[in-house]
């Protein structure tokens, strides 16, 4: 049986609604027939209608008392429960006045149906602040209950993952979440990585192959050296960054708070005016109170207050369900309006996974991989891995590594001195090297001051970068490349993924040097945005307007430093984002223009005494039921094509 999509307290509300809906009906239809205000006589004849409209006005609003109660008491006044409160208590009151001075009964079921509507907009938005937090949900589904940890003695207990520590071992049985980051140290194994990345597709783990926390363990026993505790996870911190998304507000959600803010106690003190004065110089008091009242109810900002925030809310879960991680929606927002978009080179345009292409001089090439090899044996840098796999032997240990910033690394042993890196490398040591004309990473090797040879590595784009890169230049922004790859190198990538820009052969200082420049460079209004790998990128991802990290699951640099982690190592969640943040900044407009445009047009007519209390309840609650639908479209289904992604494309 599938899963009713309701909370419990949904389910409670809407039993509610239809409840205080039905008896509504039921005495509203029977009033209008015989005429309840007729059924008794003289001074009293309010009673009976009176007693029949206050059973449905508390089933239906009695939260709605207590919460403007408890506000009062809390210095918290002027908000949308004590509009509601004074509007259709003050109708209650009208209608016992209007029945006691003899005049026709009304303004009970005009009380009635207030609070009954506004019921019925509190219920849709909190069904679809439910909606959205479902995808923002199935991230929080990835917290691990416990870990079972290996004691020394071989017997294992479960206990809670913060009390693991590094270089403990752990077993993960099939079906249970993987609790820390960890190597497999014995054991093979498929991993559910879904609620992570929002990738379909499992992954295959063997020993030696790390595992990251919040991934589900599928088919065997996987037996875990662990290499970080809880509170460094990457599950610890995707959920300490989903958590505080909500605490990063836009600017058009600050502004709305400021707007509420000062907005209700100026539209009470119009209210006020709008009984008094008139009432004074008429004596009218009955007609002048009530329009008092529709002014109050329609005044009420829970269109804008509510659908604004969910709008945000809604692109943001929108976006975590295709892997997409976004800190807060001051950065949906902005993210709206970037137009510079910034890119490091290996592994994020690139593959980054090297292979060695050529080997020059020919004759020399296992010395040359050798000597290579024993430098960059201890090195995590793709390259590095690229040579020591293409040697595949045993290097010679016992050599000292020191590795010099954007040239290379020097090995010392005994007097023997080996040189590995690239030309600047070898110019410091004034050593004449052939150059390498290829188009790709050159590394040259020397050794004792004399130059031993050259090796050529090759990095492949990924798949769908021309395509990105592509659609970013559609949407008319600039794409501009920072890598420390040679000039021939920069300028084939460039050419070949249609860059707008780029620049090669920077050190690592170089590329903030660069953003620095692009940012005061660049137009108040534009955003620029640092698209990076995470590990290495971390001043330049802080330093920029937005920065996004590339497949930042396992990255602490990534989750710390960036306003946004795609978690797919995928270039289209960029622009797949894009999208998202358009969507949803098209709607949160409409909402604003649609909801103040509504609400001022039955204002003015409430004041001047053509639009009843009717009328002011589709003002109030009527847009607001209108713009929570409008703002759970933020939340529908997306594409990898940008055309089928438009707003109003059937799909």
């Amino acid at each position: 049986m599938k899963r009713s999509s309701l909370s419990r307290k949904d389910k409670k509300n809407l039993v509610r609604i239809l409840i205080a809906l039905a008896l509504f009906l039921a005495i509203f239809i029977t009033d209008k027939v015989i005429v309840l205000g007729g059924v008794l006589e003289g001074p009293a004849a309010w009673v009976f209608p009176f007693c029949l409209y206050l059973v449905v006005y508390l089933i239906i609003g009695y939260d709605v008392l207590w919460r403007a109660v408890r506000n009062i008491l809390h210095g918290q006044v002027f908000d949308e429960n004590f509009l509601m409160c004074v509007a259709t208590l003050g109708a209650f009151a009208l209608a016992i006045y209007r029945g006691v001075t003899g005049q026709e009964i009304e303004g009970f079921d005009e009380a009635c149906a207030v609070l009954l509507f506004y019921q019925i907009g509190e219920w849709f938005q909190s069904y679809a602040t439910g909606k959205s937090r479902k995808s923002i949900a199935g991230l929080m589904d990835i917290r691990p209950d416990y870990a079972n940890l290996v004691k020394e003695d071989g017997s294992v207990e479960k206990v809670d993952p913060s009390e693991v520590k590094v270089g403990d071992t752990i077993l993960i049985n099939p079906g249970e979440k993987v609790p820390l980051d960890g190597v497999v140290a014995k054991g093979t194994s498929t991993l559910d990585t879904k609620a992570l990345t929002g990738e379909s597709l499992p992954r295959d783990v063997a020993p030696d192959g790390d595992v990251i926390s919040g991934c589900v363990n599928l088919t065997s026993q996987l037996t875990v050296r662990v290499e970080k505790e809880f509170y460094d996870s990457t599950v610890s911190k995707i959920l300490e960054l989903v958590e505080n998304a909500a605490d990063q507000k836009s600017k058009a959600e600050n502004f709305i708070t400021k707007f509420a803010k000062y907005y209700t106690p100026i539209v009470c003190g119009v209210a006020l005016l709008l009984a008094v004065i008139p009432g004074l110089i008429t004596m009218d008091w009955s007609t002048w109170v009530y329009r008092a009242l529709s002014f109050l109810v329609v005044s009420c900002p829970c269109a804008l207050v509510i659908s604004i925030p969910l709008s945000f809310f809604a692109g943001i879960g929108a976006a975590s369900r295709y892997g997409i991680l976004i800190k807060g929606s001051n950065y949906l927002e902005k993210f709206n309006q970037a137009n510079t978009f910034v890119f490091d080179k290996t592994g994020t345009l690139t593959k980054g996974n090297f292979a060695v292409a050529r080997i020059s001089p020919e004759e020399n090439a296992d010395d040359i991989l050798h000597l290579a090899a024993i430098a960059e044996h201890d090195s995590n840098h793709p390259i590095a891995k690229s040579i020591v796999a293409r040697y595949g032997k045993q290097t010679e240990s016992g050599y000292t590594l020191t590795n010099i910033a954007g040239r290379g690394i020097v090995a010392e042993k005994e007097g023997d001195v080996l040189l590995c890196g690239n030309g600047k490398l070898m110019a410091e040591h004034g050593i004449a090297y052939t150059e390498e004309a290829g188009v790709g990473t050159v590394v040259y090797v020397a050794r004792n001051g004399a130059f031993v040879g050259s090796l050529l590595i090759a990095d492949e784009i990924k798949p769908e970068t021309r395509k990105v890169i592509g659609e970013l230049n559609a949407m008319s922004c600039k794409t501009i490349m920072l890598t420390g790859d040679n000039e021939a190198i920069a300028k084939n990538v460039a050419q070949e993924i249609g860059l707008t820009g780029y620049k090669a052969s920077l050190l690592p200082q170089n590329k903030v040097e660069e953003v620095e420049k692009l940012l005061a460079h660049k137009k108040q209004k534009d955003v620029l945005c640092f698209v990076g790998d995470g590990i290495n990128d971390a001043p330049v991802l802080m330093r920029s307007d937005i920065g996004i990290a590339m497949g930042g699951v396992g990255s602490d640099a990534a989750i710390e430093a960036s306003d946004i982690v795609l978690m797919k190592d995928d270039l289209r969640g960029i622009a797949l984002a894009k999208r998202i943040a358009r969507k949803t900044m098209a709607i949160v407009t409409q909402n604003i223009v649609f909801s103040i445009a509504v609400k001022v047009a039955i204002l003015i007519l409430s004041a001047v005494g053509i639009a009843n209390m009717w009328l002011a309840v589709f003002g109030d609650v009527g847009v607001a039921v209108i713009a929570i639908l409008n703002a759970m479209r933020v939340n529908g289904k997306y594409t990898t094509d940008p055309i089928r992604d438009r707003p109003g494309t059937a799909r």
